[in-house]
């Protein structure tokens, strides 16, 4: 029976049972409005997530290693339920924690923050210490180059790894565990300060454009539509290309035109939102009061706009940094970001990508370019998880 029979049936037997299910539960409660209301895709969807529970238990339990072959498929599995269920665990005790110590602020915001929240504040927490403490924690140097070369992950000798390089080591011997450490440093770090930038330059030009409007408004809101037609990572990435050219020649490294081109890029994104939020703004009555009174322009934007677009622009700070970040690592894979010998993470992907070939006869050598990969994966959601949160909370919904 080919795979596609084996679907058919099994959603015709998960059919079956989501009928029985909600029929047995309007016998056993009777016939209350949770289960007579209940549609047949409520139902469905009870029996399926209980099925994959099942099945994801079982396939949890199953030996690693078969006829003294390791099963890939295992080995993965069980490492990321490992990880969801440790990330789990570790949000909820960070949420508790902050429930009881600090500011009566900060508690009462960590009491009323869902756990996603949580896992995301306390994943930028780890990510800014490694950052900023890198030389400290790395135990080796990012440009430091050891004898032994392609170290399989996870320091068992039998399989190819070595104790002192629990992730391994990379083609040309560095260890794969402190670039990552500086990865964060470099690539994160860069990111963030792009962002700043991208946002200094949109957040200000934006409110110039819709307090002072007239030609000045015309004038930036035209430029920032032609340079938005462009799609952003072409534009980067022929940019870059030019200026990997002149960077050798001006005596200014490369990394300095990377942070100028994608601020320059993403303040486009950010002109649009605040000059959009500020344009609702200067329509106030206060807005018009101030102007009576004679205050001046900064005041007007410092004190007026300002405050009252703070949360709009702080939910999309969040959502830049996350495609800045990716951008940076894909101008890196692209090899015209970040350079060596600076760890990166986009860079890491590329250069251990080549390990992948090899994941069937040694399943632990698919592991190095994902860690890397994770690495940005992991920021990324973390990143969104509490911009949602700040969008819901800016939104004034509850729960």
């Amino acid at each position: 029976m080919t795979w596609w029979l084996w679907i058919i049936l099994g959603a015709v037997v998960i059919g079956a049972a989501a009928w029985a299910f909600r029929m047995a539960g309007q016998q056993a409660t009777g016939n209350k409005p949770f289960f007579r209301d209940m549609p047949f895709g409520v139902a469905f969807g009870y029996v399926l997530a209980a099925v994959l529970l099942v099945f994801f238990v079982w396939f949890y339990f199953q030996p690693a290693e078969l006829n003294g072959a390791p099963r890939a498929s295992v080995m993965f599995f069980r490492w990321a339920m490992n990880f969801f269920l440790i990330s789990a665990a570790a949000a909820l005790a960070f949420k508790f924690l902050g429930s009881f110590v600090g500011t009566e602020g900060s508690r009462k915001l960590f009491r009323s923050m869902p756990l996603t929240a949580s896992f995301g504040l306390l994943v930028i927490l780890i990510y800014t210490v490694l950052a900023i403490f890198a030389g400290i924690i790395a135990p080796h140097g990012q440009e430091e180059i050891f004898a032994q070369a392609n170290v399989v992950p996870g320091g068992n000798p039998a399989m190819g790894g070595n104790p002192d390089f629990p992730l391994g080591t990379d083609q040309i011997g560095r260890d794969i565990y402190s670039r990552l450490i500086y990865g964060a440093q470099n690539t994160v770090g860069i990111a963030f300060a792009t962002t700043c930038l991208a946002f200094f330059l949109g957040g200000s030009l934006g409110f110039l454009a819709a307090t002072l409007g007239g030609w000045l408004d015309q004038i930036l809101s035209r430029l920032v539509d032609v340079l938005m037609a462009i799609p952003a990572l072409i534009f980067a990435l022929l940019l870059m290309t030019i200026a990997s050219v002149w960077a050798p020649t001006l005596g200014i490294p490369l990394t300095v035109f990377m942070v100028l081109i994608i601020a320059v890029i993403d303040s486009t994104r950010v002109f649009r939102l605040a000059r959009a939020v500020a344009m609702n703004i200067v329509v106030m009555d206060y807005i018009e009061a101030a102007k009576l009174r004679g205050e001046g322009l900064s005041y007007l934007i410092f004190r007026e706009i300002l405050p009252n677009a703070t949360a709009p622009l702080l939910a999309e700070f969040g959502l830049r940094f996350c495609f800045v970040f990716l951008t940076i690592a894909s101008l890196s894979f692209l090899g015209v970001g970040i350079q060596p010998p600076l760890a990166d993470w986009g860079t890491m992907v590329r250069d251990l990508a080549q390990f992948i070939n090899f994941a069937a006869f040694a399943p632990l050598v698919a592991t190095a370019p994902l860690l890397a990969a994770g690495a940005i994966a992991l920021l990324t959601v973390a990143v969104n998880f509490v911009v949602d949160w700040m969008l819901h909370k800016s939104s004034g919904l509850k729960e």
